[in-house]
């Protein structure tokens, strides 16, 4: 089933990626190996599918490994493509449940960490995928891992204005002051991006709006605008009564 004119040719990988069902039996019945093979982005069909969010075509490939001894004794759920992204990665960066969930029978590493230090939970986050970030925080045991940025997921949920992830992950009790390598806390980048409710109920949870930055500035120093500021100081001075 290989390209004669394409030596480098991965059929089982666009098989998955396209979603052909019965192209991926077949091709999987004549090459099991297949599977596991990796093209030039260090990924397996199974990132492919994931990828493509297709979480049938995945299980299918995760059943064919579970009954092939060769193949379990190979396989780890937590492998890796060229950018350090395990499967977990993919589904939480397209924000898919079905392929998180398919992938959870497995027992992946929901805190492993990719090239740039993020876990699962940094990609759900910084692309607003709420529910998968609640069943990944349902998972797992932390949610303060930082990246080579020194950014928890709050950092991030708060840098893109969501109310209901920052609710989500202060509940999850994340660390409300945790700086980055800016000195940035999670309300300095809610409020440098102008979100003064986010702000607001980051204070309301315990934030301390005092800590200063590696340039000596406070949150409130680094707001967006005035308005944001204003509105945020009027919250505070609230809270004081």
């Amino acid at each position: 089933m290989t390209d004669p004119f394409n030596p480098k040719s991965f059929p089982l990988h666009d098989a998955a990626r396209d979603g052909n069902e019965n192209i991926v039996r077949q091709l999987i019945r004549d090459d099991p190996k297949a599977i596991l093979a990796k093209d030039e982005d260090e990924r397996t069909p199974l990132f492919w599918a994931a990828s493509s969010g297709n979480a049938l075509i995945l299980s299918m490939l995760l059943k064919a490994i579970s009954e092939n001894k060769k193949l379990s004794s190979d396989f780890d759920i937590d492998d890796t493509d060229a950018a350090g992204w395990t499967l977990a990665h993919i589904a939480a960066s397209i924000g898919s449940v079905p392929v998180l969930e398919a992938l959870l029978p497995y027992d992946p590493d929901l805190t492993a960490t990719s090239n740039n230090g993020q876990i699962p939970l940094h990609l759900a986050v910084s692309k607003g995928h709420t529910q998968l970030a609640s069943l990944l925080i349902s998972k797992q045991r932390s949610v303060g891992v930082k990246d080579k940025f020194g950014q928890a997921p709050l950092h991030r949920a708060a840098a893109i204005g969501s109310l209901p992830l920052v609710k989500l992950l202060i509940d999850a009790k994340a660390p409300l002051n945790a700086t980055d390598v800016n000195g940035w806390t999670p309300l300095h980048h809610a409020l440098a991006e102008g979100h003064g409710e986010v702000a607001i109920a980051l204070i309301e949870a315990g934030a301390n709006y005092d800590v200063k930055d590696s340039e000596g500035k406070t949150a409130l120093q680094v707001a967006a605008d005035s308005k944001t500021e204003d509105h945020v100081r009027g919250a505070i001075e609230r809270l004081k009564k």
